[in-house]
């Protein structure tokens, strides 16, 4: 499992952070931890990717995600986590050095950057948020 949280600016662009360990940019977030339920771990990534501590909203999205790239199927929660703007930008932190830099980029502009699979993603979670709805995905594809 693995849990992420969507920021957006009001304009919509998203927030992608810029992993320092490869090419393609992320949500932030990771793989929950035994024992760990997701929004526990989204609000743990946050506090390690980013150096901050931010309430975790609710949930925008579900993706069941096949077996892949010699990786075992698993399911992915996105959480809301609300507008931020340039000024919450810059108070980011990266206190591992896992993370070298954020951005928020038009849902355009971030199929250029993250895999197409989390390009997927990213369109369903967005649209959910405007819904009111948590959406339901099957590796990217919405399904209700």
């Amino acid at each position: 499992m693995a849990a992420g949280v969507l920021f957006r600016g009001e304009d919509d662009r998203v927030l992608l952070v810029e992993p320092s360990y490869k090419p393609n940019w992320e949500l932030p977030g990771g793989v929950v931890e035994a024992n760990e339920a997701p929004w526990v771990a989204a609000a743990r990534e946050l506090k390690e990717e980013l150096g901050a501590e931010r309430p975790i909203g609710r949930l925008l999205l579900v993706d069941h995600v096949h077996a892949y790239d010699g990786r075992l199927e698993g399911m992915i929660f996105v959480f809301d986590g609300g507008v931020v703007t340039e000024a919450d930008l810059a108070a980011f932190t990266f206190p591992d050095g896992e993370i070298l830099s954020v951005g928020l980029y038009s849902l355009a502009d971030v199929r250029a950057r993250v895999k197409p699979l989390l390009a997927d993603r990213l369109t369903a979670a967005l649209a959910a948020v405007h819904e009111g709805t948590t959406a339901l995905c099957e590796h990217g594809v919405r399904v209700a």
